[in-house]
């Protein structure tokens, strides 16, 4: 974990994601694939309807794709758009509390499937917290294409143990700004969406 007043550079977050070697930092890797309880973590299970049909899925999966899922103004994922597959790792950046906050994290699997998109990363010790969270769009029988977020984590660091409440607060947020992005994104569509983008990229931080 890094903590920084200003911006860094993808020199800076290349250099972070070097030095972020080592395993996991838990030993439920893959939890995720099913809604089961983790023992010893907070765990959470959040979905939403994103709408009905080929084109909302389709859509949807591109957003995954391109990590517009991160609720763009204060979080992000640094360096460019990491491809998705099992074993890449990210760097992720939250503002808060006047401080940009850096985080390492692994994918540990991908579901590619015709009705089933989505992946799950783990957290490595260069990490804030301790866990995993999954990101799954799927297209139903029922022609409805739903959004999910399946999570377990604990704080790592002391000093987010101490703050545990403004950190399950950030969570929370964090569901419902990626709910949002979403929604924007399958009705609004790439050009509209990717405008915006930048013009939040240039208000975060």
């Amino acid at each position: 974990m890094k903590l920084t007043l200003s911006q860094p550079t993808d020199a800076t977050l290349a250099a972070f994601l070097k030095s972020a070697t080592g395993p996991l930092s838990y030993p439920e890797v893959g939890a995720t694939r099913s809604a089961s309880h983790v023992p010893g973590y907070d765990n959470d299970y959040n979905k939403i309807c994103l709408g009905e049909g080929a084109e909302v899925f389709r859509s949807a999966c591109d957003a995954l794709r391109r990590w517009e899922h991160f609720p763009k103004g204060w979080v992000r994922i640094g360096a460019g758009i990491p491809p998705i597959h099992e074993g890449q790792k990210v760097a992720m950046l939250a503002r808060a509390f006047g401080l940009i906050w850096i985080s390492a994290a692994q994918i540990v699997y991908t579901i590619q499937e015709p009705r089933r998109f989505g992946f799950a990363y783990g957290t490595l010790s260069a990490h804030v917290e301790c866990g995993e969270e999954r990101f799954l769009i799927e297209w139903l029988p029922d022609n409805t294409v739903w959004y999910s977020l399946t999570a377990f984590s604990r704080p790592r660091r002391w000093f987010i143990r101490l703050g545990y409440p403004l950190a399950r607060h950030l969570q929370k947020r964090f569901v419902r700004d990626s709910f949002t992005m979403l929604q924007n994104r399958v009705k609004s569509g790439h050009v509209e969406e990717d405008r915006d983008d930048r013009r939040r990229e240039r208000r975060f931080l």
